[in-house]
């Protein structure tokens, strides 16, 4: 079996997620978590308005709530002509992902949330990336550096594999991020859409695995 966590970097309720996500993967040993991004944004051209600003200020305050995730408010506010495009970060992930299979993607996912969220970084910018996403390898054993990092961003393989992520995420159905699914064999199970603390996922999970297990009937997911 193996969790599959929906998501987009640059989505705050995915911040919120990754948390209580992180805080009981290790309660889990034999199930194993990979990341299909999401791409929330993906592609955007144009600044963020006024009323857009303030609608993402919005969610953060409610992540913040539920999660107690710091945020850098006032770095994004007086950041103009922002493209709030998530295509950049998706694709980081992709990256450390084709580059090291075994990586723990999760840690890698949230070093870009933490960078952006917690310290007002620009993850549009493939070289902000590349710092934050070669230390995160590093630090976890999978040395790289940050111009290597970048190489394997920019390589047309790896966009070609985050946009089948995207189209993944698609073709089963999901427009909601964070989702976390748990996959057996060839059966697809939605667990959870939206935020959940740690508690409560730690026992959908459990539930979710043991219903599995018996053979009995979850909340099946098309084209598994």
């Amino acid at each position: 079996m193996k969790l599959i966590f929906v998501g987009d970097p640059m989505c705050s309720w995915c911040y919120g997620f990754s948390k209580p996500l992180a805080e009981v993967q290790g309660a889990f040993p034999e199930t194993s978590l990979e990341i299909v991004v999401g791409g929330v944004g993906a592609g955007a051209t144009e600044p963020l308005t006024l009323a857009q600003r303030e609608f993402r200020l919005g969610h953060w305050s409610r992540v913040e709530a539920a999660s107690g995730l710091p945020f850098d408010r006032e770095t994004f506010k007086a950041r103009t002509g922002f493209v709030y495009d998530t295509e950049p970060a998706c694709r980081a992930v992709v990256a450390a992902r084709l580059m090291v299979p075994s990586i723990d993607q999760l840690s890698v996912f949230r070093a870009i949330q933490h960078g952006f969220y917690a310290n007002g970084l620009d993850v549009t910018d493939g070289e902000v990336l590349a710092g934050l996403v070669a230390e995160a390898m590093t630090g976890m054993g999978c040395a790289t550096t940050a111009e290597a990092f970048l190489a394997a961003w920019r390589a047309r393989e790896t966009v070609t594999a985050t946009h089948e992520d995207f189209q993944q995420a698609r073709a089963w159905g999901i427009s909601s991020f964070p989702t976390l699914l748990l996959q057996d064999e060839s059966r697809l199970y939605n667990l959870v859409t939206g935020f959940v603390g740690a508690r409560e996922l730690r026992a959908l999970i459990e539930a979710s695995i043991n219903t599995s297990v018996r053979g009995t009937t979850n909340k099946r997911v098309q084209h598994a």
